[in-house]
């Protein structure tokens, strides 16, 4: 799959795609990443991008024509119609759904916004999807798209060490959905505090149904919408819901 990204600063993106356990998914060119500085596709001596928003108001709105430009040029050089994602807080957060919808497709034009946003009239006429990550603003898309890239990249077969780790991370439907359980290591006591002995015991059932009672004990206290959805859905067990209702 290939994502090009539109951004005022490719550079941000150098140790981020070099560095940690995805920078093999780069490397290997599971996901092949192309930067586009938008100064390229600007004109005039000083590469302007932005303007002052018509009616008046704070800050500056990026200029379609120069993001415009620079998407004709992916297009030119990609040959499909891949779908334009604007980072944006109009559009629905980014969740594990969307990462999975991400990750098994041909990838995307990713435009980083700056300033006081868009011409909408670029977004009217080329955006097909936006992507919030939070009820929070950025300075700019590029952290959004980093972070889109991350979670695409590491679902990549040989990406991560073990190929199963993902499928027990938290909002994986491998786990219904749930958040995941806590985790230890060596040593066996640490200031005072132990392993719990569950984990020691060498029973796998034993240490399944601890970490399903872990998993439904804190997702029930964090975020007990996604306990309504497993249960809506059916994934919840007669041994789940008695665990649940002491917790009630």
């Amino acid at each position: 799959m290939r994502f090009d990204v539109v951004t005022l600063f490719p550079e941000l993106f150098a140790p981020f795609l070099a560095i940690g356990v995805t920078r093999r998914a780069y490397e290997f060119g599971l996901v092949d990443v192309r930067l586009w500085n938008l100064r390229d596709f600007s004109e005039g001596n000083y590469r302007r991008v932005d303007d002052r928003p018509f009616g008046g108001g704070p800050g500056m709105v990026m200029m379609a024509a120069p993001l415009a430009r620079c998407l004709a040029a992916i297009r030119t050089e990609r040959g499909d119609a891949a779908p334009v994602v604007l980072f944006s807080p109009v559009g629905p957060k980014l969740d594990h759904g969307q990462v999975e919808h991400w990750s098994g497709g041909e990838g995307a034009v990713l435009v980083c916004g700056r300033y006081e946003g868009v011409d909408q009239r670029f977004i009217d006429r080329h955006v097909n999807v936006q992507i919030s990550l939070g009820d929070f603003v950025l300075s700019g898309g590029e952290i959004a798209a980093m972070a889109l890239l991350d979670a695409v990249a590491r679902l990549q077969p040989g990406v991560l060490g073990d190929q199963d780790s993902h499928q027990f991370d938290s909002f994986n439907p491998a786990l219904d959905g749930l958040l995941d359980c806590p985790h230890y290591t060596r040593p066996e006591q640490w200031e005072g505090l132990n392993v719990p002995p569950e984990l020691l015991s060498g029973h796998h059932l034993q240490i399944e149904r601890w970490r399903r009672d872990r998993r439904l004990e804190i997702t029930a206290r964090h975020r007990p919408d996604l306990i309504a959805a497993a249960r809506a859905a059916g994934h919840l067990s007669g041994a789940d819901e008695a665990l649940l209702a002491k917790l009630a």
